[in-house]
């Protein structure tokens, strides 16, 4: 037995120690993890909801299609530069948006433009007045526009025998039939790319309207780009290449859809989110406070060894929070705090039950053991119903779109599920040292005082 808790202690110093080193700043660069994810109220940003026009889309695909959607611009976001963004499907009601949280781009036109970058990029051809109009084609006597949702696969940049770039692209099959159809009648015109009203420009400031040189089908390829173009353009086509527009409906009895408009949009100030972690810390700290006053009040030498507990607990749970990692929000820091109450909750139950043992006359040792071992299913009760609560807490807050619900949700479950680690091993190893090296043997510190008749034996 004494080597076993001698290796355990060995374990939870080991693990303290690795928990300490990696969020030690907390904005340190840990195995790729820089400091803690903040959500949009704690450190600002952007939130945005866009509604996706599914109407030429069989329901029975919609969710497919809409996971898939959801799944390009989670991986095409990071092109942009932009750090520990969250991307969420919502459906309700056979309606679908996406909601986008942009941490830290707190200018909401600059959040806007950079969604516009994943919704569909369209082919223009100019009218007899000169006016870029969408080029379209018809595909069983449907007429359609030529657009990036019609890629068979991302688009790549090759190079000929002079080192001149080209963009290579390939069609799917509505796409050949309408590429067919537009290129044939285009031939020494020009085809110019659009992002909503606007054109996309190279690096000189001119729009990218490359002339087309022969009838292309499946295939084709874009010359004449610098290279700084080319991967430019490259990069805005394979973004584009999501298979519905984001957008809103204004009316959508007439079917009247606006692309590149948000549903819905929301900015948070930084100084706000900082003024929140600010009153968070100063809410935390009061309890902390007051629960290690009452613990080492009341239960004295336990009391100081759960404090110990918590402390460890408290470091290793913002590791977990940094390393795996968490997106904290101010719901989550709720969580977080709770959890450090439910985790001195565990202890009190076993030192309750210790102290039962110890007034019916147990020996110190016994007691401890007794006392973890009848504590053990309340807490195992208590805590797998908190689970339970969690659980449908954070998958009611994904499929109603409160990421706030999931959230605190998410970091309630991680905290109860530490705080059960935390009671049984931690402060049981620490009890079980310091009663075997009989450092502390007075009943008093304990939160015990022997009866007259055992102080005379």
């Amino acid at each position: 037995m004494r080597s076993r808790n001698a290796y355990l202690l060995i374990f939870i110093l080991a693990l303290f120690g690795f928990a300490l080193w990696s969020i030690v700043p907390l904005d340190r660069d840990v195995f790729g993890r820089e400091g803690l994810r903040l959500g949009l109220d704690l450190k600002g940003g952007s939130y945005l909801v866009y509604q996706a026009d599914v109407s030429d889309i069989e329901p029975e695909y919609r969710d497919e299609i809409m996971e898939g959607v959801k799944g390009v611009i989670e991986r095409r976001i990071d092109a942009l530069g932009i750090t520990e963004p969250i991307i969420q499907l919502q459906k309700r009601e056979g309606e679908y948006n996406i909601a986008i949280q942009l941490p830290g781009i707190a200018d909401i036109e600059k959040a806007k433009e950079m969604v516009g970058l994943f919704t569909v990029l369209e082919f223009r051809e100019q009218d007899n007045e000169g006016n870029w109009i969408p080029a379209t084609g018809t595909v069983n006597d449907q007429e359609l526009i030529l657009s990036s949702r019609y890629f068979k696969k991302d688009t790549e940049i090759r190079v000929d025998q002079f080192g001149r770039p080209f963009l290579v692209f390939e069609w799917n099959e509505e796409g050949q039939q309408l590429s067919e159809q537009i290129t044939s009648r285009l031939i020494g015109k020009q085809l110019a790319i659009y992002l909503g009203d606007e054109p996309l420009r190279g690096e000189d400031g001119r729009p990218i309207a490359p002339v087309v040189q022969e009838t292309i089908r499946d295939r084709g390829q874009i010359e004449g780009l610098s290279l700084v173009d080319a991967e430019e353009l490259s990069r805005l086509l394979n973004a584009g290449r999501i298979d519905v527009p984001l957008g809103r409906w204004v009316e959508e009895e007439s079917k009247v859809f606006e692309p590149n408009i948000p549903l819905y949009e929301r900015t948070v100030d930084a100084t706000l989110g900082q003024d929140s972690i600010r009153k968070s810390i100063m809410a935390a700290g009061i309890g902390i406070v007051l629960l290690v006053i009452f613990m080492l009040v009341y239960y004295r030498l336990p009391g100081l060894v759960a404090c110990l507990s918590l402390g460890i607990y408290g470091v290793v749970l913002l590791a977990i929070f940094k390393l795996v990692p968490v997106t904290l929000t101010l719901p989550g820091v709720a969580g977080f705090i709770l959890s450090l109450g439910m985790a001195v909750d565990a202890n009190v139950l076993i030192f309750e039950r210790t102290k039962e043992e110890l007034r019916g006359g147990r020996s110190l040792g016994a007691a401890v053991e007794a006392g973890f071992n009848r504590a053990w299913t309340a807490i195992r009760d208590s805590n797998i119903t908190t689970f339970i609560a969690c659980l449908i807490l954070f998958w009611l807050g994904g499929e109603l779109g409160a990421f706030m619900v999931r959230s605190f949700a998410l970091t309630l479950f991680i905290g109860v599920a530490l705080s059960m680690f935390t009671a049984i091993v931690i402060t049981r190893t620490f009890l079980r040292l310091i009663i075997g090296s009989r450092l502390v043997t007075n009943l008093a510190a304990y939160g015990v005082t022997p009866s007259p008749a055992k102080r005379g034996t």
